[in-house]
């Protein structure tokens, strides 16, 4: 019989829906339970991509016994952390200041008011190495709020207001040694062997990669010797899909060797920009390779409507890598007279019993053996492999979309391009522009989750500021008007909206302050409001000034974590605009140019305030109202540029 999840949007939810847990959605409706029937609540977070959500929902939330004790003594409450990133972000914290760590499966006990007073990640049913077994747990929490439901209590409400503290500090000055305590943490935590940041496990940091690169372009000391490392890391390691394009979701050694295999849009669409920038700066042809190769997969995850499914699951048939990972016999029966060589270039393991993970750490060897030879080798290589992997069972897709993760795809395919002068990847995304503005759009905001035709109500910020920085983008790449206009629309309703962060609408703070994965929405509409004062003036730096100060404290303490509002600040500080008056024999060769910390502004003379007293024909570089000579030949714009940036 199916649970009040039935009728979700979800897909990890809807997996969910015909479990013997009579499973809430995060609402009032389940907190009135709690209430009424004076329960906690046990709230259940994950994905569909994650492996330990899948394992403990086929030992616990299937079992019978586990679900008769939830039903008993809680109301089961189960969110997708993609779906609701709020609920997610404020019970993480939670959790963190519990346990000192996090993770997904999240598993929380909650008062009926919703703070949180015990929890962990994954428990599996029974003990087993030395993880508490679920049912031991479950047993426990109960007794303890019958009999200790006081100091439970006060425990909760201890950690809420310490939460609301620590959280939503009041705004200051951003302190001026940021970026050099920023630098010096990840010099400090730099794998100089295997690239990336220690301890393991390694995570690509997309947000992170983008700042340095912008500094490595800069010339600023040290990034790129920081930034080069780490991409070769993970071009070369298992944590690329070395067949089909694309990143996992991290790895689990320094090696960048065994992943998670999950593949998420979010981690691909910055790292295609990341490489893609990488190969502008080191012309480097391994990262041009693998910045196509994540483009495409991209394009792969793209809805016949245009907008960009969330993720690839990690297992298949049950086990996690099964679809990605090769044993020697498969190999040999592939490959055939190929194998020997293969052999050496995928260094293989075995990782996971007989199983290996594909690497091409024999790159360089197979390289210098077969010359002129090796690109075709590679791709015959690659083509028999993918068609052999693509009979197996392939991991289940999470055929949702989302606003903040298709922008972020929209935004690295409208950029590529433009860099690359490639009309499909320019086409892709603008049906990803269509979808998210006609398809996700409604009553002022894009909305956050779509599937099979229905709209979610929720709207948060990153999809309004990731939006914006997409639409800025196909804008620069197309100098098309009705981007620019819908950009400065959403941002402006992000600002009325959000402020300068999430509405308080939950028992807990839901404050980003880590970017990891993603960047933060507060730091994305700073750059937005960034770029639309590069183009229309008005008060829209000031705005992103108050976005970049509302994070000081963060950037006083550990600024590293903050990639993009220490980008922002770099824009703030010597970003510039460059003015293109149309018609434009630069055009062309403008948008070719990788340019980190500029804003290009295209249309005819005077029709923007940038463009205001502009002649055709000429290219202005400005630095806060202040202009370079104008120029009419593209060598002597490259040239303004090096006496800009030296």
């Amino acid at each position: 019989m199916a649970n009040r999840l039935k009728d979700a949007l979800s897909p990890y939810l809807l997996a969910h829906a015909q479990d013997p847990v009579d499973w809430y959605p995060f609402g009032e409706e389940a907190f009135r339970k709690a209430r009424e029937e004076d329960k906690p609540l046990f709230l259940s977070v994950g994905y569909s991509a994650c492996h330990w959500c899948h394992v403990m929902h086929r030992e616990s939330f299937q079992d019978l016994e586990v679900a008769a004790l939830l039903n008993a003594h809680f109301v089961p409450v189960k969110v997708d952390r993609e779906e609701r990133p709020d609920v997610d972000a404020a019970y993480m914290r939670a959790l963190q200041s519990l346990t000192g760590q996090g993770g997904w499966p999240m598993s929380l006990f909650l008062t009926p008011e919703g703070k949180p007073f015990f929890g962990g990640t994954y428990f599996p049913k029974e003990d087993r190495n030395g993880l508490p077994g679920f049912l031991r747990v479950l047993k426990a929490v109960a007794r303890a709020w019958r009999e200790e439901r006081e100091a439970l209590e006060r425990e909760a409400e201890g950690l809420a207001k310490a939460l609301w503290r620590s959280l939503t500090p009041p705004p200051g000055p951003v302190p001026e040694e940021a970026e050099e305590k920023a630098l010096e943490a990840l010099r400090r935590t730099f794998d100089p062997q295997w690239g990336g940041f220690l301890p393991a496990p390694k995570f690509p940091q997309g947000p992170l990669l983008l700042y340095l690169l912008a500094l490595a372009w800069r010339g600023v000391e040290g990034a790129g010797e920081l930034l080069r490392p780490t991409l070769r890391g993970m071009a070369l390691g298992g944590i690329y899909d070395q067949v089909g394009g694309g990143f996992h979701r991290y790895a689990t050694d320094r090696f960048w060797r065994v992943p998670h295999f999950e593949k998420m849009l979010y981690d691909n669409a910055l790292l295609a920009r990341v490489y893609l920038g990488a190969y502008q700066l080191f012309r480097e042809g391994l990262f041009l390779r693998v910045a196509r190769e994540t483009l495409d997969w991209l394009l792969s995850m793209q809805h016949r409507e245009g907008g960009f499914y969330t993720a690839l699951d990690a297992e298949s048939e049950g086990e996690e890598g099964r679809y990605y990972t090769w044993t020697e016999a498969e190999l040999r029966a592939v490959l055939g007279e190929a194998f020997p060589l293969a052999q050496r270039f995928f260094a293989l393991g075995p990782d996971l019993g007989e199983r290996s993970v594909l690497t091409a750490w024999g790159e360089e060897a197979v390289r210098e053996a077969l010359g002129e030879g090796f690109a075709p080798w590679r791709e015959a290589v690659r083509g028999r492999l993918l068609a052999a992997r693509r009979r197996r069972v392939p991991p289940a897709l999470d055929d949702k979309v989302l606003a903040d993760t298709s922008a972020l795809a929209v935004r690295a395919l409208a950029e590529a391009g433009r860099l690359l002068g490639e009309r499909r990847y320019l086409e892709a995304a603008r049906r990803g522009a269509q979808f998210l503005l006609r398809g996700m759009w409604r009553d002022g905001l894009v909305r956050h989750a779509w599937r099979e035709g229905r709209l979610g109500q929720e709207a948060f910020l990153a999809d309004q500021s990731f939006t914006a920085l997409a639409l800025l983008e196909l804008y620069t790449a197309t100098h098309e008007w009705p981007y620019l206009d819908w950009a400065r629309r959403l941002a402006e309703a992000a600002w009325e909206a959000f402020g300068t962060g999430e509405a308080p609408s939950l028992p807990l703070p839901a404050r980003e302050v880590e970017e990891g994965a993603v960047p933060s929405g507060a730091s994305a509409l700073a750059e937005a409001f960034w770029r639309l004062g590069a183009i229309f003036g008005g008060d829209y730096r000031q705005r992103a000034e108050a976005l970049l100060e509302g994070s000081a404290l963060w950037l006083e303490r550990y600024p590293h974590a903050l990639p993009g509002f220490l980008l922002v600040r770099r824009l703030l500080r010597e970003g510039s605009e460059l003015a293109l008056p149309l018609p434009s024999p630069l055009l062309e060769g403008a948008k070719g140019m990788y340019l980190p910390l500029t804003q290009l502004v295209v249309g005819p003379a005077g029709a923007l305030p940038a463009l205001e007293g502009r002649e055709p024909g000429r290219a202005y570089l400005c630095r806060q109202g202040v202009c370079r000579l104008p120029v009419v030949e593209l060598e002597a714009l490259e040239g303004e540029v090096r006496e800009l940036y030296p």
